[in-house]
């Protein structure tokens, strides 16, 4: 299988897979805390590293009909949230290219604090 590279997003914030600790985002990606999924509360992020995904599926949610595909930890395997590829309802679009979490699937832990994670741009080069 050869090796797997990860990425870091870097943050003073991470979000990880609860099962290897693999860092996959951080709460500057964080759009929504008011989701739900299959294991309970969720999360909606912009952007998400160190994942795969599935083939898309056709699934008819809560708020309409989605075509989706599952997330997994790129590390583990282990099956984290899902990934909007289409909507179908106008007022679902916003989620389009956006990963769902699961809360009960993933750790919050505290990362580093730069100038760059607090928002200030980045680092000068000296």
């Amino acid at each position: 299988m050869g090796r797997i590279f990860l990425e870091h997003p870097g943050g003073s914030r991470l979000y990880s897979c609860g099962n290897c600790d693999t860092v996959l985002t951080n709460r500057k990606e964080l759009a929504s805390t008011r989701f739900t999924g299959s294991t309970g509360r969720a999360f909606l992020f912009n952007r998400v590293v160190n994942i795969r995904t599935s083939e898309v599926q056709d699934r008819v949610m809560l708020t309409g009909r989605h075509f989706v595909r599952d997330v997994f930890c790129k590390k583990c395997n282990t099956k984290l949230g899902w990934f909007y590829e289409f909507a179908t309802e106008e007022d679902q679009k916003y989620k389009e290219a956006k990963v769902i979490l699961e809360r009960a699937l993933i750790m919050e832990s505290e990362g580093i604090e730069t100038p760059e994670s607090a928002g200030e741009g980045p680092l000068p080069i000296v």
